[in-house]
């Protein structure tokens, strides 16, 4: 009878557990997507960084923005940082079409060392699931509304902030944003 009960009890403490815990993911380390030349990129492997995810594009009037997305990588890479760039068609279509067209660009034009990511879906309901995560956690407002939308991501792997396109890489907004983080225990 003891026997019983202390099996009930702790079959009951774990259905608590599990009714307390969210459904869902919930830290951006549980995702992946590959990189720009077609390998796994677990996004666990940057556990204990901090993360700027930014949706690219080649073509577009926010272009730019490379230039100061590289600046603040080589910034802040020793304090645990990393950009993670994630060109996308969507809006516009001002992306290549073909993977080694836009490493090239990247590469050539401005110079990115960064880790990017193959061209994906960043809106909507057929986004990569990182973009689906970010949507459902900071809302419909905090989506990629155009290229070059920034998601930060703290070192415990819990989004902090969205920022819009219009945003620089270097703004003070930005980068106080990811002192912050950096400075944070994750």
């Amino acid at each position: 009878m003891l026997k019983t009960l202390a099996i009930a009890t702790t079959a009951l403490a774990g259905l608590l557990l599990v009714a307390a815990s969210p459904p869902g993911p919930q830290s951006a380390f549980q995702f992946g997507m590959k990189t720009i030349d077609g390998k796994p990129m677990p996004f666990s492997q940057y556990k204990g960084k901090v993360l700027l995810v930014v949706n690219t594009a080649s073509f577009c009037g926010y272009t730019p923005q490379y230039e100061g997305l590289q600046k603040l990588q080589d910034s802040y890479k020793a304090k645990g940082f990393t950009v993670i760039g994630v060109p996308s068609g969507d809006f516009g279509g001002q992306e290549y079409e073909k993977a080694g067209e836009i490493q090239d660009f990247c590469e050539s034009k401005f110079g990115i060392k960064f880790p990017l990511t193959e061209k994906s879906v960043v809106s909507g309901a057929t986004a990569a699931p990182f973009y689906r995560w970010a949507a459902a956690t900071l809302g419909a407002d905090n989506t990629p509304q155009w290229n070059f939308h920034k998601y930060l991501v703290g070192r415990d792997g819990k989004l902090i902030a969205a920022f819009p396109s219009k945003a620089t890489p270097m703004s003070a907004q930005v980068t106080g944003a990811v002192e912050k983080a950096i400075a944070a225990k994750g």
